[in-house]
């Protein structure tokens, strides 16, 4: 014959168009990636939740007061569409958003933390106490889901929000009351993982009975909670244990650069209890990518957090995870998360605002780095001065 056959993922082609033949092979290559994500992965704590071992952070989506420079568009809403389909498509099915994710305020109502950034000067970082607006993640997260499954019936997505324990909210009613509208806004019935946002100022014990409620009457699969300190999570852990309910998470502040759960012993008290740590800002907002410099800061809050001062002292250990990154074929992003996932019991959710950033945060797995390597970009960030996290931590 003057052209054989080839047989590729079970396409065939004539060899005699090697640019076909190479797409197939590409399509076909990304679909067993894909699938290996999605058959990867972890259970959360002691629950029967299993979701892949990374998964996509809904911070900025929709947000006004920290990401997106003050502003959500069409163009904006668009692009975050993206970034939830392409995760999908490339096997990474686990989401987390929170009721207080997104822009507008309710009764014009904030509640203000002043933190002090690494120069010691005041900033102010402000969140809406509401959420009820169009552009709130968890609408959004709702609709790109109802969107995906019309196309994809059989699509499985684990959703992950969480309650904001707010001084005016008392008693275990004002979970399950906060759970409800969270399910409203994302058109779902139940939610695979729900959290506490962070320990309240009073009144945990009745939001860790509300956990316990909400599983019980069967709105969630696990629940977890988070920003929460050793001592708070030993606490909630045999709270729950009690009513034989696990406590499946402990979600934090934890990159390369703010090892805190290292030093408090969260992550310690983690492993030993079986609870997963679910780290959010894994690549310390973009910082850890490589993107800004000292000559190109991040823009808005970040820029206050993320100095030209801080970006000079953080040149050597960028560099360094850009060589690693070289060795594998993969990019300091996907270096920095993979870091993570080889702590072991981490679930890293990093923030994608469009479809390339996903793609490129799933490239973190599949892989790994070798213990020297591990150890050597540590001991780098050790000389790095970390910057300030969520004050509710010390709470």
């Amino acid at each position: 014959m003057a052209m054989a056959m080839n047989v590729s993922s079970a396409c065939f082609c004539v060899s005699g168009n090697r640019r076909s033949v190479n797409r197939v092979r590409a399509v076909a290559s990304e679909d067993f990636a894909a699938s290996k994500i999605k058959e990867d992965k972890v259970r959360l704590g002691g629950s029967d939740l299993e979701v892949t071992r990374l998964g996509i952070g809904a911070w900025s989506w929709g947000d006004t007061s920290y990401w997106n420079n003050f502003e959500w568009d069409d163009g904006k809403m668009k692009a975050a569409k993206a970034a939830f389909d392409s995760s999908v498509d490339c096997g990474i099915t686990f989401f987390d958003t929170a009721e207080v994710y997104g822009s507008g305020v309710r009764s014009g109502c904030y509640f203000q933390f002043i933190l002090t950034n690494i120069d010691g000067k005041l900033m102010d970082i402000i969140f809406g106490s509401s959420y009820s607006v169009p552009s709130n993640s968890e609408t959004l997260l709702g609709r790109f889901i109802e969107d995906r499954k019309l196309k994809d019936p059989e699509v499985e997505v684990a959703v992950a929000t969480k309650y904001a324990a707010l001084p005016w909210r008392l008693g275990r009613q004002s979970v399950l009351a906060a759970l409800k509208e969270s399910l409203d806004r994302l058109g779902l019935s139940s939610v695979e993982l729900y959290q506490l946002h962070w320990p309240g100022i009073w009144g945990n014990e009745g939001y860790i009975d509300g956990l316990g409620d909400a599983v019980e009457q069967g709105l969630v699969k696990a629940v977890g909670v988070s920003n929460y300190s050793e001592s708070r999570l030993r606490s909630a852990y045999e709270k729950l244990k009690k009513r034989g309910i696990p406590l499946a998470s402990n979600q934090v502040n934890y990159s390369l650069i703010y090892r805190a759960p290292e030093e408090n012993g969260v992550k310690a008290a983690c492993d030993e209890l079986g609870v997963t740590l679910i780290a959010y800002s894994p690549i310390a907002q973009g910082v850890l990518t490589g993107k800004y410099t000292p000559e190109n800061p991040p823009t808005g809050p970040r820029g206050q957090i993320y100095t030209p001062e801080f970006l000079t002292k953080l040149q050597p250990l960028l560099n360094r995870i850009k060589d690693v990154g070289q060795n594998y074929s993969k990019t300091p992003t996907q270096v920095v998360l993979n870091w993570l996932v080889a702590q072991e019991n981490v679930v890293p959710i990093p923030g994608a605002k469009n479809a390339e950033q996903a793609e490129e945060f799933a490239g973190a797995l599949g892989w790994r780095l070798t213990s020297d390597e591990i150890d050597e970009l540590r001991s780098l960030a050790l000389e790095v001065k970390p910057v300030i996290g969520f004050p509710v931590e010390k709470l």
